[in-house]
C-alpha cells in the first residue's frame, strides 16, 4: 500500500462505520475498503453508484461483465472478489472455464459478445466505434441493456484503477479453491493480453 490506511482500532466516526459494515459481512476490513475509506464521501458515493448500476441488472450478467472488465484492466483485486461472488450464480467448473477464456467456455454468443465488449472498453475505450455497439444489438441487447453493460464495465474501471494506483493489497479471497483462483489470475499474465486479443 502506497498510502497508509487507518487501522481498525484507530478508526472513528464515518470511517469506523464503514469498517463495521465490512466486519459484519466478512469478519475483517477488506483492503479495498481501507483504501476507499480514506475519502469517506467518495466511498459513500461509490456505494450508491454501484448499487444504482448493479441493481437493475441481472446478477449473472453483472458478474460476467465485471469479470471481463477486470480482465481488460488487469485487476487481480476484482477478478478474485467477483470470482467469489460469481460462485453463487455460476457452476464452479464452468466458472473456471470462463475465467481461463470466456470465448471457449461454452457460453451463449450473447454472453461472449457482452464480455468482449466489456473487455475492449477496459483495454482501450478510445478505439470503440458504433460497430462494437452494433454487435450487442445483433445479439438481441436493447439500448437500455447496452447502457447497463457500459456503466457496469466503466464503474469497474474506476474502482480497479483506483486500487491499482494506490497500491491496495489484493484480498486473497477466502473460499476460492486453488484451481479457480489460478484460473482467475493466470489470464492477467497471459502475453496475448498485451496484444489486445
Amino acid at each position: 500500500m502506497i498510502i497508509p490506511t487507518i487501522d481498525p482500532q484507530d478508526a472513528s466516526g464515518t470511517v469506523a462505520e464503514i469498517y463495521r459494515k465490512d466486519i459484519a459481512a466478512f469478519g475483517y476490513v477488506a483492503p479495498h475498503t481501507r483504501v476507499l475509506a480514506l475519502h469517506p464521501e467518495a466511498y459513500d458515493a461509490w456505494e450508491q453508484l454501484i448499487g444504482a448500476i448493479a441493481g437493475p441488472m441481472d446478477k449473472r450478467r453483472y458478474e460476467l461483465v465485471t469479470l471481463a472488465a477486470a480482465l481488460g484492466i488487469g485487476s487481480p483485486h476484482c477478478r478474485l472478489a467477483h470470482g467469489r461472488k460469481s460462485l453463487g450464480l455460476i457452476d464452479e467448473a464452468q466458472l473456471i472455464g470462463i475465467a481461463r477464456d470466456y470465448r471457449t467456455a461454452g457460453l451463449p454468443s450473447s454472453d461472449v459478445a457482452m464480455m468482449a465488449f466489456a473487455e475492449k472498453l477496459s483495454r482501450n475505450s478510445s478505439s470503440m466505434t458504433d460497430a462494437d455497439t452494433q454487435v450487442l444489438r445483433n445479439e438481441g441487447f436493447s439500448d437500455e441493456e447496452i447502457v447497463q453493460i457500459v456503466l457496469a464495465a466503466a464503474a469497474r474501471n474506476y474502482l480497479s484503477r483506483t486500487l491499482q494506483a494506490l497500491g491496495s493489497d489484493v484480498d486473497d479471497e477466502v473460499g476460492l479453491r486453488p484451481e479457480l483462483r489460478a484460473a482467475l489470475l493466470e489470464p492477467l499474465l497471459d502475453p496475448r493480453d498485451e496484444a489486445g486479443r
